[in-house]
């Protein structure tokens, strides 16, 4: 064999298992359950992506993504979860409490990776936030039940005439529960007549709140995530009754409603692409404690405040985070 021939068969031979362990090289599929619309919801979604992207990873290259969208209606989150399963994805990220649980039931196998859920102890997600057992892991949105009771302390101090509340919930919502006990733990010390009306989509808002009339409520609590491709819709109908409104998400408050008290989410959910490092690397959801935040924002809207003929205290507005005006 001629010396030319020699080393260009030599070449071929020393690249080949280069290229073969180019193409062996793991590219992940991460599987996304989320109960709202991607459009609602794009801010804390491109969040989580830039911190991925922070960490290393690059969609397409060493990742990819997999969403299953429910278009706001939970009952479709089990059939979705299902899929993923199905489709044997790395892992889970799943958004807020119908997500985990339905990701939950549908795998014990799967990493999760859950943002938000209300009490992922009480839910039995998890065994205890320091060591959660299992496949579940991640963030949680409150430090304990009685943040939720705080919404009603706070929508009293801003709006001090109110005596009976409706909450808005989508019976569906598996934390929906939880989420009235404590309500009601709050209402009573606060001497607040509460009341649950229940919509599952935005074709039973205007019931709802026709009932919530006739009930003769002067204060809302809007509790549920699904709700939030329709937050438009919802601020429209809570200014026309005059109701001040309070929820968890600041995007609801944006949109309209008075006032929001809760987890910036764009800010928090970068937290949830790190357990996604951690796990793809090689580390067990069961060793991973569950972070809680340590900050929530108050956000208030004085545009709405003024279309509702209400005069939010001085007090509470020094308080407030960001103010719209």
């Amino acid at each position: 064999m001629r010396r030319r021939e020699f080393i260009l068969v030599l070449g071929a031979a020393v690249a080949l298992p280069a290229t073969g362990l180019a193409q062996q090289k793991k590219v992940f599929r991460i599987g996304y359950l989320s109960a709202p619309t991607r459009e609602s919801v794009q801010r804390p979604l491109q969040a989580f992506l830039r911190r991925l992207r922070e960490l290393g990873w690059v969609e397409g290259e060493n990742f990819i993504i997999e969403y299953r969208w429910a278009e706001g209606n939970i009952d479709w989150l089990p059939e979705l979860a299902r899929e993923l399963v199905a489709l044997n994805v790395d892992l889970i990220v799943a958004p807020a409490t119908s997500a985990v649980l339905a990701a939950k039931n549908a795998t014990s196998r799967i990493p999760i990776v859950m943002t938000f859920p209300t009490d992922p102890v009480k839910l039995g997600l998890i065994s205890s936030l320091s060591e959660p057992g299992g496949n579940v892991t991640g963030t949680t949105a409150s430090v304990g039940m009685e943040i939720i009771g705080k919404l009603l302390e706070i929508l009293k101090q801003a709006a001090p005439h109110i005596t009976a509340v409706a909450v808005l919930g989508n019976p569906a919502d598996a934390g929906l529960a939880l989420q009235m006990e404590e309500l009601q733990i709050a209402a009573h010390s606060l001497n607040i007549r509460l009341q649950l009306f229940e919509a599952r989509g935005p074709e039973e808002f205007d019931h709802a709140f026709a009932e919530m009339a006739r009930a003769r409520m002067d204060g809302l609590a809007i509790m549920t995530s699904p709700f939030t491709p329709h937050r438009a819709k919802l601020a429209e109908l809570a200014i026309a009754a005059r109701l001040p409104v309070i929820t968890f998400l600041r995007e609801f408050t944006e949109a309209g409603t008075l006032m929001s008290y809760g987890v910036n989410m764009s800010d928090f959910i970068g937290r949830a692409a790190v357990y996604v490092d951690r796990i793809l690397k090689g580390a067990r959801p069961a060793d991973l404690p569950v972070e809680q935040p340590t900050k929530f924002e108050l956000m208030i809207n004085l545009r709405t405040a003024k279309a509702i003929g209400l005069s939010v205290p001085p007090g509470l507005l020094a308080r407030a985070d960001e103010v719209i005006e």
